[in-house]
C-alpha cells in the first residue's frame, strides 16, 4: 500500500493575491512563508515592481516567428490551403512528398512550422532546445518522441484480426522503445516523457483495436522504458489516441500503474481527454480502482486533440460543455472528491497535470487548490503545460506566478503549481501528423488567435520603440 498524501495541514504553503490572467484571477505569493495549519493574519508589505509584458521572456526570433504564424493561422483562407496540404504530407506514401526524403519541401516545413512547435530531430538539437527553454523558467519539460500511427475513421471501424506478423514488425516495436530510451537521456530528473504507443506500430494498434491484452514485445518494452525513467527520477505519461483504440489503452495503462505506481508521487500518468461525453466516468473509475487497489494516480488532463478522426457524438456538443467538464474534472481531483462506489475509501496519493492553453481552467484550478491549501484541507499535487511553440502569453504568465511565488514566500518549491512545455522531438516527416493536428487546433481558436496576435504585436512595437 503506497504512502498517503502527506496531509496540508503539514507541508508549507503560500499565501497569494490575486493579479488578472488574461481577464482572470490567478495568484502570486505576498507573504512569508507559514505552514498551512496557521491563519494568514501578519502578511507583510508588498511593493509591486513594473509589471513586464510576459511575453519578454521570448526571444525576439520566437517573437516574430509567433506572429507570422499567428497571423497566418488567423487566416481562414490560408488554413482552408494548409490544412489539407498537411494533411496529405503526413499521410502519402509517395516519396516526392516525403519531408525526409524532399530537402526542398524539408527546408520549407522547417523554416514555417517545425522549428516552432518541434524540438528537433536528433540529441544535440534537443538538448539545445531542451536547454533554451528551461533557462526561460520552465520547471520541466515534456518530451515525446512524435512517430506515430493516426487512423482514418474507416480503417478504425475495421475488423482486423491479430496474426502472425513479419520479424520487421517486430523491430518496429524495438525501434520505438530505442527513440523512447533515447529520449530519456535527453531529460532530467522531474521531466516527463511522453509516451505515444501506437507509435510502436501494427503489434500496438492491432491489439489496441481487438481490445486484447498487452502483447508480450510490448508489454517488455513497456516495462523497461518504466524502469528506466524510475531510475533517473523522471516520470511517463501515455498521450491519448483516438477512440477506436483509448478504451484498451486505458486498461493497458491502469495495468501498468498497478505495476509500477506503488509510491506516493506517481510515476505513469494516464491521459484523460475532457472533450469526451465519457471523460468524467472515466476519471471517477480511475480514481475508485486506485483508492480501492492501492496505488497512485497520475491524470494528465486536456481538453482533446482528435476530433477530426472521433465519431462526433462521442464528443460534446459545444466548446462550453468542454469547458465545464474540463474543469469539473480538474477539480474532482483538486478537491479530492470520491465517487460514490468509493466513499468508503481514502482518496489515492495523486497528481494532476493539467495541459491547457485555457486561461480560464488555469486560474480557476490553481485558485482553488491555493484554497485547499489555506484551508488546511487535502489536496492534489497539480501541475501546468503547454505546447511548445503555442500559448506563450499563457505559459510566461505561469512563469511571472511561479517566480513570484517562490521569491516572495521563500517557500519549498514543490508547494507551487510548476510550468513545464510539451516539446516533440523527431524527423519532420515522424512529426507531420503531430504538426497537422497543431494546425487544427489553431483553426479552432479564433478568438485565442486574435488576442494572442494582438499581444504579440504590443510586444514587438515595445522591443522596436521602446
Amino acid at each position: 500500500m503506497p504512502a498517503k498524501l502527506v496531509a496540508c495541514g503539514q507541508a508549507q504553503v503560500p499565501l497569494c493575491r490575486s493579479l488578472r490572467l488574461q481577464g482572470v484571477a490567478r495568484y502570486v505569493s505576498t507573504t512569508a512563508a507559514k505552514t498551512q495549519t496557521l491563519s494568514p493574519t501578519a502578511p507583510r508589505t508588498f511593493t509591486p515592481t513594473p509589471k513586464k509584458s510576459p511575453l519578454s521572456r521570448l526571444s525576439t526570433k520566437a517573437v516574430v516567428r509567433s506572429l507570422f504564424l499567428t497571423q497566418f493561422m488567423s487566416s481562414p483562407l490560408l488554413m482552408k490551403l494548409a490544412l489539407p496540404s498537411l494533411h496529405f504530407i503526413a499521410n502519402t506514401k509517395f516519396a516526392l512528398f516525403n519531408p525526409d526524403k524532399n530537402p526542398l519541401l524539408n527546408r520549407l516545413l522547417r523554416w514555417t512550422i517545425y522549428d516552432h512547435f518541434c524540438a528537433g530531430e536528433n540529441i544535440p538539437q534537443v538538448s539545445k532546445t531542451v536547454s533554451e527553454v528551461k533557462r526561460m523558467g520552465y520547471q520541466g519539460v515534456i518530451l515525446n518522441y512524435a512517430k506515430e500511427i493516426v487512423l482514418d475513421k474507416k480503417a478504425a471501424a475495421a475488423e482486423t484480426k491479430a496474426g502472425q506478423y513479419a520479424p520487421e514488425v517486430y523491430q518496429m516495436v524495438q525501434q520505438w522503445k530505442t527513440g523512447n530510451l533515447e529520449t530519456l537521456r535527453m531529460m532530467a530528473p522531474g521531466d516527463f516523457l511522453a509516451v505515444k504507443i501506437t507509435g510502436a506500430g501494427p503489434i500496438s494498434v492491432d491489439a489496441l483495436k481487438e481490445k486484447a491484452p498487452i502483447p508480450e514485445v510490448l508489454s517488455k518494452a513497456l516495462d523497461e522504458l518504466c524502469e528506466e525513467t524510475n531510475r533517473q527520477g523522471s516520470r511517463l505519461w501515455i498521450d491519448a489516441e483516438q477512440q477506436a483504440l483509448q478504451p484498451q489503452l486505458d486498461e493497458w495503462t491502469i495495468d501498468l500503474m498497478r505495476k509500477h505506481n506503488r509510491q506516493s508521487k506517481p510515476l505513469i500518468y494516464n491521459t484523460i481527454q475532457g472533450y469526451l461525453k465519457g471523460s468524467k466516468a472515466n476519471s471517477e473509475r480511475h480514481i475508485s480502482l486506485a483508492a480501492k487497489e492501492g496505488w497512485s494516480l497520475g491524470v494528465k488532463l486536456v481538453r482533446g486533440a482528435y476530433i477530426e478522426n472521433e465519431v462526433r457524438s462521442l464528443i460534446h456538443d459545444t466548446k462550453q460543455d468542454t469547458d465545464k467538464n474540463f474543469d469539473d474534472i480538474a477539480n474532482m481531483f483538486i478537491s479530492q472528491r470520491l465517487p460514490e462506489e468509493a466513499k468508503e475509501c481514502q482518496f489515492p496519493a495523486s497528481a494532476l497535470f493539467l495541459a491547457t492553453h485555457n486561461a480560464a481552467s488555469s486560474a480557476t484550478a490553481i485558485s482553488t487548490h491555493r484554497r485547499r491549501i489555506l484551508d488546511g484541507q487535502a489536496t492534489t499535487e497539480l501541475e501546468c503545460g503547454q505546447l511548445f511553440g503555442m500559448a506563450d502569453e499563457l505559459s510566461c504568465e505561469l512563469l511571472d506566478n511561479y517566480d513570484t511565488c517562490v521569491a516572495d514566500s521563500g517557500l519549498k518549491r514543490d508547494a507551487i503549481p510548476k510550468p513545464f512545455k510539451y516539446l516533440p522531438w523527431g524527423s519532420v516527416s515522424e512529426c507531420m501528423g503531430y504538426l497537422h493536428r497543431r494546425a487544427v487546433e489553431n483553426k479552432g481558436a479564433v478568438a485565442e488567435s486574435a488576442q494572442m496576435l494582438g499581444s504579440l504585436k504590443s510586444e514587438l512595437r515595445r522591443r522596436v520603440f521602446g
